[in-house]
């Protein structure tokens, strides 16, 4: 692996992450949901509980920080604070791919995963590999990976669009169903498959249900754009810029992406929702619609940009309207909010 065109992809990354023309805005489907309002709720708005079930156990709140930034020199800092902040709150993290730490055979950015996890002992806190290498990893040496971080999950991401567009993608998924369905037998922690912005299709879904996977993040059409962020990272006239215009809006919407999760996926399989979630309002609506956990990404990495005090005021604002909606739904939890009814669809 050659470590500095590596970082240095990582690092372009999150500045066009950044753009606001990567963003598929208004594709996630969330502007045709609108909860109902329940003007005598009957409850007081101080008995609302967040808490919600996470890979066996329960956090105080249903949300979670999606894996984005890793791979690069200030990537240990940006974590850092996100996890401090994620642990302080209850919410869940993922951390960046750790591609690097499962290919060089390094263990120098094990060693700041670990002492990461040294800070942050009680925090839900998720590997992340994809299933392009994981398809021709060991699992003794994915073990490793997962272990060194105490991880209480392997989060494997699928990126296919994102892999074809990339000038230096690794396309090969041939052998994923069975690579996933041998990580689940044999990886020993809960596995978690995570698309990266493009959502998941009925007929995919169909096909996870019986590989006891802890959980799906569906991670749909409406946010980051990989396929976007691809063409703009490709030579100016090559086949991949011209490409990746015409796959510009290509992916399955969150909120179909949660509503056929619903439907098809095991009730032991949690469904986390991310892709366009830009408020404690959407994360309600995503619960509405059959969500056990609700992630965010791009906007966590750009308040978290401007500091720790304002990455948690934005996550306490995220709960407050998170149990804004919960109470003007007449919905004591998020458990309540999912079986109520209380959604109704648009367009």
């Amino acid at each position: 692996m050659d470590t500095m065109r590596f970082e240095a992809r990582k690092v372009e990354h999150i500045q066009h992450s950044l753009d606001p023309s990567h963003q598929a805005k208004g594709l996630s489907g969330l502007d045709q949901l609108k909860l109902l309002h329940n003007a005598l709720p009957e409850v007081d708005f101080q008995e609302i509980e967040l808490s919600a079930p996470c890979l066996g156990q329960h956090l105080p709140t249903p949300f979670y920080i999606a894996g984005m930034t890793a791979g690069h020199e200030k990537a240990f800092e940006l974590n850092r604070m996100l996890a401090l902040a994620c642990q302080q709150r209850g919410w869940a993290m993922g951390v960046g791919s750790q591609r690097r730490d499962l290919e060089s055979g390094s263990s120098a950015g094990l060693d700041q995963w670990k002492r990461l996890r040294d800070e942050v002992p009680n925090l839900v806190l998720m590997a992340n590999l994809g299933i392009s290498q994981l398809i021709h990893a060991s699992i003794p040496r994915v073990k490793k990976v997962v272990d060194e971080i105490d991880a209480q999950a392997l989060v494997v991401h699928t990126n296919a669009l994102q892999e074809a567009l990339q000038p230096e993608g690794t396309p090969h998924f041939k052998e994923g169903m069975t690579t996933l369905r041998r990580l689940c037998q044999e990886i020993g922690r809960p596995v978690v498959l995570k698309e990266t912005g493009c959502g998941f299709a009925p007929q995919t879904l169909e096909k996870l249900a019986n590989l006891r996977l802890a959980a799906v993040d569906v991670s749909g059409l409406g946010g980051t754009h990989w396929g976007r962020i691809e063409g703009a990272r490709a030579e100016k006239h090559s086949l991949q810029a011209a490409a990746a215009q015409t796959f510009a809006n290509w992916g399955v919407s969150t909120a179909d992406s949660v509503r056929a999760a619903a439907q098809i996926l095991p009730a032991s399989t949690e469904i986390w929702a991310s892709g366009g979630v830009r408020s404690g309002l959407d994360a309600a609506k995503l619960i509405a619609l059959g969500a056990h956990r609700v992630g965010y990404a791009k906007p966590a990495l750009e308040v978290a940009m401007r500091g720790a005090e304002d990455l948690r005021f934005w996550m306490e604002l995220q709960e407050y309207e998170l149990r804004v909606a919960l109470f003007c739904t007449g919905s004591k939890n998020c458990n309540d909010l999912r079986t109520s009814q209380s959604i109704q669809i648009h367009g």
